[in-house]
């Protein structure tokens, strides 16, 4: 894992078209024909693994940290107005407390999603070394030509998904980085209100996932690929 973590410190490379098409001289298998082997069914099972990770992802940045950042900020602003309106002369000690108690609850679940999201990270990862597990595996027992040339249902073959699914970790390794930096922001309570809903945007539309995470670069590729894959 940590060599291939070394790679995320440079920018990330746009890869060729997923889907690509063999020499004329050999025909893809159609899926109809193919008999699945038990290297078939464990990459299948991988990615539907690796799918549902992503979907969890989603739901934490989406759901659950989007609505903390929010009812943050909102707090704060509340808070001002509220300040705003009380003569300098009375106790404000009864107004501010709540309130920070509520904006610190409010920091300490997003800090749970950041915890979330780095243990969805390390499944991510672990697809990665268990496709590689399957590569050996069937190198031993069918062959290198068969995991190098050989379409499992289309047109890509073992060697092509293990080598090619790993660039997902990129992304979403710099996605959590950010969001790291994100809730860095919006944990100090002297953050402005323009510098709190612009986290909040870029926490949103989590930029780096937006042309290689899952939905963006495999679901369709695994959908043409991939025999039987919304069953």
């Amino acid at each position: 894992m940590s060599s291939r973590l070394a790679s995320f410190k440079g920018p990330s490379t746009p890869t060729s078209s997923p889907v690509q098409q063999r020499q004329a001289s050999s025909t893809p298998s159609s899926p109809a024909r193919v008999t699945e082997s038990t290297y078939h069914r464990k990459l299948r099972t991988l990615l539907h693994e690796l799918q549902s990770i992503t979907e969890i992802w989603d739901d934490l940045v989406l759901i659950d940290g989007l609505k903390a950042a929010k009812s943050l900020v909102d707090l704060r602003t509340e808070l001002d107005n509220t300040l705003a309106l009380v003569p300098h002369r009375l106790p404000r000690t009864r107004i501010i407390g709540p309130k920070l108690a509520a904006m610190d609850q409010r920091i300490s679940e997003l800090d749970t999603v950041l915890i979330k999201l780095r243990k969805q990270f390390r499944k991510i990862n672990n697809i990665v070394e268990n496709l590689d597990v399957l590569v050996i595996e069937a190198h031993k027992n069918k062959g290198w030509p068969w995991v190098e040339k050989e379409p499992l249902w289309t047109t890509w073959s073992l060697e092509k998904f293990a080598s090619s699914v790993p660039e997902i970790l990129i992304p979403y390794h710099r996605a959590l980085d950010e969001h790291i930096t994100l809730v860095n922001i919006l944990r100090n309570h002297s953050a402005s209100f323009d510098a709190s809903r612009d986290a909040i945007s870029k926490w949103a539309a989590q930029p780096w996932l937006e042309e290689h995470g899952w939905d963006a670069r495999w679901e369709d590729l695994c959908f043409v690929e991939i025999d039987r894959w919304n069953r």
